[in-house]
């Protein structure tokens, strides 16, 4: 009996692709990934030239992505038939050998293997290997430290409501908000209405080729791709030195946030 492994695959540099990762993936003689009809598929174009040249590939096309809204219940039904049918697809093909799914950055982190996962893991033998979050490419794209000393970390989905969404960036120190694309306004609206704004950044691309970074109040919401992720950059206490006669617990200065070099920012 096979297994059905799946493969975290990191933010989008094969070279941050796992040592695990990377010999499951040169080992696997049947690969399945997530793709729009009609592409190649991110996974797939992260893989490009590591797999077996006799590697049999099963592209899983999802059946809607952005034509419906996400919380109608069409969207709920197709998405679930789909799952549905390749979780079946896949324990089958595990019967006899063992499978490999490419999943972008971390499998269990808003990946679309989740879904399969709860579908499969009772019913075949699932292995899961971690990847580099996406969000942690992009953060260290930046140049900057995500997080300082007791900063609360915040990770958003552009999808959420407005109102949702400034209450929580009000109420962390370090933010990330995922899923921007179509919904950059909505995120724009909300930074601003917390006080956040002039210190977001948005990260197209993060660690592949074509990365763009720039400051997200100079980035226009018509331009705003899939791959693209908003930071804010937490400031919180750092060891640094008092002034002379300062006391120790007085508290640390304020240090104000350093601006790393941002390739490809809008001048």
């Amino acid at each position: 009996m096979g297994q059905i492994i799946c493969a975290g695959l990191g933010p989008g540099d094969p070279d941050l692709i796992s040592v695990r990762a990377d010999r499951a993936i040169r080992g696997a003689r049947h690969v399945a990934y997530f793709r729009k009809p009609g592409r190649q598929g991110q996974a797939r174009r992260i893989v490009e030239g590591m797999l077996a040249p006799d590697a049999v590939e099963y592209p899983m096309e999802y059946p809607v992505t952005t034509e419906i809204p996400f919380d109608s219940p069409v969207y709920n039904d197709l998405l679930s038939a789909f799952y549905d049918d390749w979780a079946d697809r896949l324990a089958a093909l595990a019967r006899d050998a063992d499978v490999v799914v490419l999943c972008e950055g971390d499998p269990f982190l808003y990946g679309s293997f989740m879904h399969l996962y709860v579908r499969l893991k009772d019913r075949a033998q699932v292995a899961v290997i971690p990847g580099i979050p996406g969000m942690v490419g992009c953060w260290n794209a930046s140049g900057t430290p995500m997080t300082w000393g007791d900063d609360v970390l915040t990770v958003l989905m552009g999808t959420l409501p407005e109102d949702d969404l400034a209450r929580h960036m009000a109420g962390s120190d370090a933010l990330v908000i995922m899923k921007t694309g179509r919904h950059l306004p909505r995120v724009r609206r909300a930074l601003a209405a917390a006080g956040r704004l002039d210190d977001a950044l948005l990260v197209e691309r993060g660690t592949m080729p074509g990365q763009r970074i720039a400051r997200l109040a100079d980035v226009m919401a018509e331009d705003c791709p899939y791959f693209a992720i908003v930071l804010v950059h937490g400031r919180g206490r750092r060891p640094v030195a008092l002034p002379d006669g300062a006391r120790p617990d007085a508290g640390l200065p304020d240090v104000p946030l350093p601006h790393a070099p941002l390739p490809g920012a809008a001048e």
